[in-house]
């Protein structure tokens, strides 16, 4: 069963008066409030202010009218298409179309072999791509974790290439500078066979962390998202509020916030270039006012989550956020709660790219290789879950029920075995479904050690490289590759 593209909205938690009244509390926070920037956005800011913001530049404020917002706003593009490199895995980003994939910025991962916390590498990476382009219901690659083997200077044309050799999957990743975005473009160019190629149907994406939390414009990623713009290549416009910390305590008020902030920034990308690809990037988070670090399993970030994609289709721009989070350490029982209840209520909230699905540990901090197996299968039964039940003749079976008559059974009947690898979600075997007996015979293996075995198989095979070794002596001689042959 292809899990992706499937319709939520089952789950709304905000109804169309609170809706409005988000969306024009967020219009009257940027219009009084405003938004405070770094320095190094000279050209940014003459750019709104020619436009029409009231720009205060010893208070390093910046006021956004009302029918600015939403005049640029309007120009942003209400689908938007992230493709792979084979057609079945373009992911089509409109209306409440549900994907779901990987995500985070990890610097821990638990070894295979050991199963103990250590530094991601970029080895480590390469795998992970490796396992999820195997992986059938997590639909899209965003780069997991951190290579901390290798220099900041060197990071993003090597997270990027060596996320494009092992799968054919969309990819995002976030990048350091402009520098370092126009070395993908380039690298990204050479796969495609040419900028214009890169253009008609960009496998790559990137997220710029815009805003800093409550409404500050990074400079560097700013910078980041308008090159990006520039280019046509589609940009997640991430902001992060945590209630409590950087944001309200209060739902209503992070959403408020966050819808102010992500409606900033799709202006400055729609000023910069008008029809620009983007991605409305809230993620709300949640403070743990204990320790005051980032709580990400919350049954209230699903919540807020699901809420995000009702304000985003509210202005017409699909989004990407997230799910799946977990403030486990290892993948254990609640790593499965949470991530399912966040999981479920993500997709059913119809939001059409939510990253972080897909192995994520310990707040974002780690990953694990089994956590993906684990949560390729929560991530295809919530699809299925979109999916629905079909009623229509074939599946009301009046004449097979008729056929088999009273007291009889439906084992061997021809309509059984036409849907009986359909109906039903069949998952990647990490789930038991043997009788104790067998389950014991074979080793009595809990989900973790099922997981780990599937992931042993996968990367014992032998590997694909969806770069061919043309391009990549031409990359080799371009860049300083990292990555062994």
């Amino acid at each position: 069963m292809d899990s992706k593209g499937y319709s939520g909205t089952q789950y709304r938690p905000l109804s169309d008066d609170q809706l409005k009244a988000i969306h024009e509390s967020s219009l009257t926070i940027l219009e009084k409030t405003g938004f405070t920037f770094e320095s190094g956005l000279d050209e940014t800011l003459e750019m709104v202010q020619k436009a029409g913001a009231k720009l205060d530049r010893e208070r390093a404020r910046i006021r956004f009218p009302r029918d600015l917002i939403t005049t640029e706003v309007a120009k942003a593009p209400d689908r938007v298409v992230l493709y792979g490199r084979e057609g079945a895995k373009d992911l089509d980003l409109g209306e409440h179309r549900v994907h779901m994939g990987t995500g985070g910025a990890a610097i821990k991962i638990l070894d295979l072999e050991t199963g103990e916390a250590r530094a991601t590498t970029l080895n480590d990476l390469h795998q992970l791509a490796r396992l999820v382009d195997k992986l059938d219901n997590i639909h899209f690659f965003l780069r997991p974790c951190i290579p901390t083997d290798i220099p900041e200077a060197e990071y993003d044309v090597n997270v990027f290439y060596a996320s494009l050799r092992a799968t054919a999957k969309h990819v995002m990743g976030g990048v350091n500078d402009v520098d370092g975005l126009n070395q993908v473009i380039e690298l990204a160019s050479i796969i495609a066979g040419g900028r214009e190629e890169l253009k008609k149907t960009p496998f790559i994406s990137v997220i710029a962390g815009f805003a800093i939390s409550p409404l500050k414009l990074c400079t560097q990623s700013t910078l980041i998202m308008q090159e990006a713009a520039r280019n046509g290549i589609p940009v997640a416009l991430s902001c992060a509020p945590m209630a409590g910390s950087t944001s309200p305590l209060t739902m209503a008020g992070t959403l408020a916030q966050l819808h102010a902030e992500q409606m900033a920034g799709i202006a400055v990308c729609q000023l910069t270039n008008p029809g620009a690809p983007l991605l409305y990037g809230g993620i709300p988070g949640m403070a743990n006012l204990h320790t005051m670090g980032y709580l990400g399993g919350a049954v209230e970030c699903g919540i807020m989550n699901a809420a995000v994609h009702q304000l985003s289709h509210y202005i017409g721009v699909p989004n990407y956020n997230s799910s799946g989070l977990t403030d486990s350490k290892i993948p254990d029982t609640q790593a499965g709660w949470e991530k399912g209840i966040t999981t479920l209520l993500a997709a059913m909230g119809g939001s059409n790219y939510v990253h972080h699905a897909a192995g994520m540990l310990e707040s974002m901090i780690a990953v694990a290789y089994e956590q993906f197996v684990i949560d390729d299968e929560i991530i295809g039964m919530c699809c299925k879950v979109l999916r629905g039940i079909e009623v229509d003749a074939e599946h009301l079976a009046l004449d097979v029920i008729d056929s088999v008559g009273p007291g009889s059974n439906f084992m061997t009947t021809d309509h059984t075995l036409r849907h009986m690898h359909t109906e039903y979600f069949g998952g990647n075997g990490v789930s038991d479904r043997k009788s104790r007996i067998k389950w014991e015979k074979g080793g009595a293996l809990d989900a973790r050690s099922r997981a780990r075995r599937i992931v042993a198989k996968i990367l014992a095979a032998e590997e694909k490289s969806y770069i061919s070794e043309a391009q990549d002596q031409l990359i080799r001689g371009r860049f300083n590759v990292l990555l062994g042959n």
